[in-house]
């Protein structure tokens, strides 16, 4: 097989996905580690905001308004918008 028929094999080769659900605490490392393989073609993570993140960005949008540093629309004018 000449290199030019190597390389057009390869390009036909049929991409597989792995799901892998791990700890908070492991995740980083494992990230790291399929990184360094020569063969990982692409990694896709869940890296999207949480719930969790979310809820304390609301709270302390509520501490900001309720220190006057955030200005905020009245319910039923937002309601009227919609």
């Amino acid at each position: 097989m000449s290199i030019g028929q190597n390389i057009t094999e390869r390009r036909r080769e049929k991409m597989r996905h792995v799901t892998v659900y791990t700890t908070e605490r492991e995740y980083s490392h494992f990230v790291e580690l399929a990184k360094s393989l020569h063969y990982v073609k692409r990694i896709e993570t869940d890296e999207e905001p949480r719930v969790l993140d979310n809820i304390k960005a609301g709270l302390e949008e509520v501490r900001m308004f309720e220190k006057g540093i955030l200005k905020t629309t009245p319910a039923k004018d937002f309601l009227n918008e919609l």
